[in-house]
């Protein structure tokens, strides 16, 4: 398969080219700072971002919501089928 843009510099408002299941911890974080998440039920995802807070938030199924993460937390988050964009 050719990729057409593989010479190109990627940037935070390109869109992510990689991926991974996440499953939430509470000691664990992930082995990268996301730059989206998406889940496949809706609910509440307790996160710690990059610069360091934690709180909760809600993210609806099938939307990759712009946020960035290093730590997905199993207390306080609802949602299934956790997916970190890379």
């Amino acid at each position: 398969m050719a990729d057409l843009f593989k010479t190109h510099t990627q940037g935070l408002d390109s869109p992510p080219s990689r991926l991974t299941e996440v499953t939430p911890d509470d000691s664990a974080e992930l082995p990268f700072a996301s730059r989206a998440l998406n889940v496949a039920t809706s609910g509440t995802v307790r996160v710690t971002t990059v610069d360091g807070d934690t709180g909760t938030v809600f993210v609806s199924s099938g939307i990759a919501l712009p946020l960035r993460v290093r730590r997905v937390w199993a207390t306080g988050t609802s949602a299934t089928g956790i997916v970190a964009l890379y």
